[in-house]
């Protein structure tokens, strides 16, 4: 898919001549982003490591999200996504980190297919969020966009890492 192409692409660059390491924290897409990462000769040394939280009890138990945010819309909603990312950061040595949490199908219930929370955080306090309505374009197509989103998000977070350490590094405030 050119989208994650692309966003391959861009991370790479932002990570370039960096020591920045990652953590993904994957509900949705169960490790899809962290393979993709470890595979790629460029990204796979930036990797610290991935979790896969796919149930709501290991989202809880091995990343600390309030059981309430979990047990609220099926546990896709933004306070998971930033729970995740936070999560991942605080049970990792990584700089940067992701946390993916969405319905990718089929639909069930009432819930809203394609409906993505992404959040990634730093550790030195930067914060981003996004949420998708990739509609229902059937399910592997939606994990696609979402590594695609995830890769893109990660780059976005990392070149201001990367802007911010390198004023810091020059006396220089940051902003």
């Amino acid at each position: 898919m050119q989208d994650m192409e692309t966003g391959q692409r861009r991370l790479i660059a932002a990570l370039r001549d960096s020591s920045l390491r990652l953590a993904a924290a994957e509900s949705c897409t169960g490790g899809q982003l962290a393979a993709l990462i470890a595979r790629d000769v460029d990204l796979g040394p930036h990797l610290d490591r991935g979790f896969v939280v796919y149930s709501a009890s290991s989202k809880c138990q091995l990343l600390g999200v309030a059981r309430a945010d979990v047990e609220r819309s099926d546990a896709v909603n933004p306070e998971v996504a930033e729970s995740l990312a936070r999560g991942a950061l605080a049970h990792s040595e990584a700089d940067l980190a992701i946390g993916i949490t969405g319905f990718c199908g089929p639909q069930q219930r009432d819930e809203e297919v394609g409906l993505v929370y992404l959040a990634a955080a730093a550790r030195g306090g930067a914060f981003t969020a996004q949420q998708f309505h990739f509609g229902d374009i059937g399910r592997e197509r939606v994990l696609d966009r979402t590594v695609a989103a995830a890769l893109a998000l990660l780059a976005t977070l990392a070149r201001g890492q990367r802007v911010t350490s390198l004023a810091a590094e020059a006396g220089g405030e940051t902003g």
